[in-house]
């Protein structure tokens, strides 16, 4: 786990348990990341729909937490839309690549498991100031599997923390598969249920959930029940959807 203002600064910490994403990309993936959607926003992808599902729930000029940020696509699409953000990733490759594209964000090298920890080294805080993670922000996003891909047992503790940074009637806003096909992993982590009680045990509420982040309805029944408002399609037996964008209250 690191943390510190430059992301070029060694490891300072003590050795500690390996998130799922170093598993999986040894701390070497941030221009590659980068380019991937470089290449899907010049096809024609829509690569903002994180940014514009949680710009449509934030007030005007709103303090928002990355929670992961990894390149900062997300964040500074936020910050070009006059919210003022903070992102921290435990991975210097990505942040390394996030610092280089915008300087309109505060970018922080930490571990989300790490986020109480005094900054190690780097750029101070100004005398008195707290520092920049300590919230209390309007909404925290966690997009891009990062929940799925924190260290296995970090989980609850991980949510508690981003809970205590939200403000009252804050938002957490985290996007991630539900299975194999919509994860870089061969199976899911955890269930959603269990999600869902590690963020009531941190005082959250469950308040919607959608199946993408363009807001497709998330199916939950037999029915057509679904996270947010009913779907009627004529169907009986609805497919599981695998992936889940839920927002929680605090």
């Amino acid at each position: 786990m690191r943390y510190s203002w430059d992301v070029n600064a060694p490891d300072q910490t003590s050795p500690s348990v390996t998130t799922r994403w170093e598993s999986l990309t040894a701390g070497r993936s941030g221009r590659r990341y980068a380019d991937r959607f470089v290449q899907l926003a010049a096809a024609g992808v829509d690569v903002h729909g994180e940014a514009a599902f949680c710009h449509a729930l934030a007030p005007a000029e709103s303090r928002i937490l990355d929670a992961g940020c990894g390149t900062g696509r997300v964040a500074i699409r936020l910050a070009e839309l006059g919210h003022r953000c903070v992102g921290v990733d435990a991975d210097p490759s990505m942040l390394g690549v996030a610092r280089d594209r915008s300087a309109a964000v505060s970018w922080i090298l930490a571990d989300l498991a790490d986020l109480d920890a005094p900054v190690a080294s780097g750029a101070p805080e100004p005398a008195g100031a707290p520092p920049a993670t300590d919230g209390p922000f309007d909404l925290i996003v966690a997009a891009g599997n990062v929940i799925a891909l924190l260290a296995p047992g970090t989980e609850a503790a991980i949510l508690r923390g981003l809970a205590r940074r939200l403000a009252p009637g804050g938002l957490l806003v985290a996007g991630f598969g539900l299975d194999a096909a919509h994860l870089p992993l061969p199976a899911a982590p955890f269930e959603l249920a269990d999600y869902d009680g590690w963020c009531a045990a941190a005082g959250l509420t469950l308040d919607r959930r959608f199946a993408t982040w363009q807001r497709t309805p998330f199916e939950t029944g037999e029915t057509g029940e679904t996270g947010d408002a009913p779907l009627d399609r004529g169907e009986g037996r609805a497919a599981a959807p695998g992936y889940a964008v839920s927002v929680h209250r605090r």
